[in-house]
């Protein structure tokens, strides 16, 4: 399937430099997260002033796209984050493994419920950060999607080291 390295499990992480980050992620991410609050508050009164604007031709449009650019950009759980399960279980190939497998397992029910209704699947994109499979790699991840009728997302290549994007296989009618 993949012969690179990246696709599979990446090394523990020592413990001591886990624990550090555990701690500055106590510390910092409510921070963190009062800072995003802010800067959507400081969209939104923006947008609310800037309607005057929108009189300028594409000025709507570079709005949103600045939005759309910060809403891709910024992660609500930053890379530098280490939660209590990860400092608990880092090298735990089982306790990775399952974490992919109940991921995969919740989007195919909520697509096999969807298609069941007759209604539009949740939309994408499916992404699996790193923070869920380091334990068992990329590559498990692929291998355990396939098997629920997922395949890698050509619109948006993965990067095995921050993060695997899928998509459902199209279902024959």
């Amino acid at each position: 399937m993949h012969h690179d390295d990246s696709w599979g499990p990446l090394p523990p992480r020592p413990a001591f430099s886990l624990l550090i980050r555990f701690v500055l992620t106590v510390l910092l991410l409510p921070l963190w997260w009062a800072l995003l609050v802010v800067l959507f508050l400081c969209f939104i009164a923006f947008a609310l002033v800037a309607e005057i604007f929108t009189i300028i031709p594409g000025f709507e449009k570079g709005f949103l796209s600045l939005i759309d650019k910060f809403g891709d950009n910024v992660a609500v759980w930053p890379a530098w984050c280490v939660t209590l399960p990860e400092l608990r279980h880092e090298g735990d190939a089982a306790f990775y493994r399952a974490r992919v497998d109940q991921r995969i397992a919740s989007w195919t029910s909520k697509e096999l419920a969807a298609q069941k209704a007759k209604k539009a699947p949740p939309p994408g994109p499916h992404d699996i950060p790193v923070r869920a499979y380091r334990g068992v790699g990329a590559g498990y991840v692929v291998e355990a999607a396939r098997a629920q009728g997922w395949e890698l997302s050509h619109d948006h290549p993965s990067d095995p080291l921050r993060m695997v994007r899928l998509r459902r296989l199209p279902v024959a009618a």
